[in-house]
């Protein structure tokens, strides 16, 4: 089914709106457009305007002055935050009820199937009532319901909030390759940058528009800082950190001109990398010691008894890195609760360091002090802490997670969703951990808290493990990524989020192919020796590569380990360094192999 609307057609158009809540204006003579064939993908600051500038968009808020124009007879399906279900009402009422006979002959049961199941309620069934569903699956099936329509256009409010990352990219996929226009609010960069070819950038009142996705955004908004004479240099300083991430990055993902690019890379042109993972390890080893957290033979379950890990022994190391991530249901907070010693496993046991301060961001926003302002909840924890070698103070660190000196008087008890994550943030960080757990940390943060927390996790010397759906925050901050396929094993990934969604999409065979952290007891057999000669060849071939990665890991961290202790020794330092890279450079080449060998044996 397609549109009698020509290529091109202009979807809403607004001319001088503005929009005030108390004093406080959100926006102030804003013009803009939306035309057939747009992806635009909105940013900026919490509480900026953003979900307002969308609302005015749907009809849902009228501007306090100025004009809303939209075509005649145009489709359009608005999902908010704040949307609510009929109660009384099936999963079924609401998905299939937007559609008329032709378009539900054209959606077929195999779209609505396959929507759902994108976006992780296809188990739920048509018939379930939406009563029984967390707040995340009324957001889903909300979703759903205008994901299966034929519509000219789709405005969403922040979509991925309560997507994993399988579904964050079965859902950029479905919006990229349907007809309907766009316009999303996002936090997910990596969901920006696939999917949106304008991004508007809401502040101060104004809605500035950038060709291209996050990566365009970036360099835009660099260049504008360095041309701006009342730049701040804070901002400029994050610019350049981020523009150096992005230059490590995949090439050509950015539509602008060379000229842009090459003024925005003078900005880095003198910028170290992002983070000196050598150093910090050595530090994060003299405040650590040999042990950090340890689980020997655990087995971790649900309250019901239900097996979520079994037979697993893993060893945090000084300094690691580690992002973790797995399908809804397979345990990854409660992996985190029993490695914070929250919960203790139902078989073997759990070892600490005795130097060890765990600093544990929990989803709950429920121990924070309602009763005090937030300057008094951050002083609380302490009053200043050395953060990458410099003295900050409680008012510092609470002004870079986003809250001005003015903000820092407002009572705990009267903070939105989003600051109160904040909030639990400096609190963690006030408390200076060596070694921090993090549920979710970008849950309800906006793209320039989000920058700020990586600066400060660049920096930050200690143990690291994240759970997140945010792909670039787990590629910038950690350095192993492992995973949880409901197998009941711990699986490494060297190849990271991409090759977890490949196994995901590759099905059982693949998920049981790849190491877990038991690499001769849990690695996947052969049952009762079937399968042809070559596949068992290939199995084979496929352990001794995993036993050559883990050798050349080992051996990595000790030439770290002899570097750090090399001291001025000029001599001992070149020979350490050249063979540091022989080593890095051999265990590169066989994580290469292991991944060709495991995608032929899966």
């Amino acid at each position: 089914m397609t549109s009698a609307r020509k290529q091109g057609a202009n979807l809403i158009s607004v001319e001088n709106i503005s929009k005030s809540f108390g004093i406080k204006p959100l926006l102030e003579s804003v013009s803009l457009g939306v035309q057939e064939g747009d992806r635009i993908g909105v940013v900026g600051l919490n509480g900026g305007g953003k979900t307002t500038m969308l609302e005015i968009l749907a009809g849902l808020e009228p501007p306090d002055s100025g004009r809303v124009a939209r075509g005649s007879g145009l489709r359009m399906a608005v999902v908010t935050q704040r949307g609510h279900l009929p109660p009384e009402s099936t999963i079924g009422q609401i998905v299939l009820g937007p559609l008329d006979v032709a378009e539900h002959e054209w959606a077929g049961d195999a779209r609505i199937r396959s929507v759902l199941a994108g976006i992780g309620i296809g188990a739920l069934g048509l018939d379930t009532p939406v009563t029984s569903l967390s707040g995340g699956q009324r957001r889903r099936v909300a979703l759903a319901a205008a994901l299966v329509q034929d519509l000219d256009l789709l405005i969403l409010d922040e979509p991925t909030n309560h997507l994993d990352l399988e579904g964050i990219a079965w859902l950029a996929d479905h919006l990229v390759n349907r007809r309907s226009a766009l316009v999303v609010v996002t936090h997910d960069r990596w969901f920006l940058d696939t999917v949106a070819t304008t991004t508007w950038e809401v502040q101060n009142g104004t809605v500035e528009s950038y060709e291209g996705g996050y990566n365009d955004w970036v360099y835009a908004r660099a260049e504008r800082t360095r041309l701006s004479d009342a730049a701040e240099e804070r901002r400029q300083n994050l610019a350049r950190k981020e523009l150096a991430w992005l230059r490590r990055g995949p090439p050509a993902r950015t539509s602008k001109p060379k000229y842009r690019i090459q003024a925005a890379e003078k900005l880095i042109a003198d910028v170290p990398p992002p983070r000196d993972s050598v150093a910090l390890a050595s530090f994060a080893k003299r405040r650590l010691g040999k042990v950090v957290i340890e689980l020997e033979d655990a087995t971790l379950t649900t309250p019901d008894g239900r097996v979520l890990v079994d037979d697993l022994t893993w060893r945090l190391a000084p300094g690691e890195r580690i992002g973790l991530v797995g399908i809804n249901g397979s345990g990854k907070t409660t992996l985190l609760r029993a490695l914070a010693g929250e919960v203790p496993p139902a078989a073997g046991k759990r070892i600490e360091g005795q130097t060890v301060e765990i600093g544990w961001l929990r989803q709950e926003l429920d121990d924070l002090p309602t009763n005090m302002r937030v300057i008094e909840a951050v002083e609380d924890v302490a009053g200043r802490i050395e953060l990458g070698g410099k003295d900050v103070s409680a008012g510092q660190l609470a002004e870079r997670l986003g809250f001005t000196p003015a903000r820092q008087r407002t009572p705990v008890g009267d903070l939105s969703g989003g600051e109160r994550r904040r909030l639990q943030l400096t609190r963690v960080l006030m408390a200076q951990p060596n070694v921090l757990l993090l549920d979710e940390p970008t849950n309800d943060l906006d793209i320039d808290t989000l920058q700020q927390l990586e600066d400060l996790l660049d920096n930050w010397a200690g143990t690291l493990v994240v759970i997140s759906h945010d792909r670039f925050l787990i590629e910038r901050i950690c350095e192993s990524t492992w995973a949880l396929f409901g197998d009941k094993k711990l699986t490494n990934l060297p190849g990271g989020i991409e090759q977890y969604l490949k196994k995901l999409a590759s099905g059982p065979a693949a998920v049981s192919a790849a190491p877990s952290t038991r690499s001769e007891g849990s690695a996947a057999k052969s049952p009762g020796g079937k399968g042809s000669g070559a596949q068992r060849d290939m199995e084979k071939a496929l352990k001794k590569v995993e036993r050559q990665v883990q050798r050349l890991v080992v051996k990595e961290k000790e030439l770290h380990e002899k570097l750090a202790t090399a001291g001025t020794d000029a001599d001992r330092l070149i020979e350490l360094g050249v063979e540091l890279k022989s080593v890095v450079a051999e265990r590169e080449a066989a994580e290469e192999s292991w991944l060709e060998l495991a995608e032929e044996v899966g």
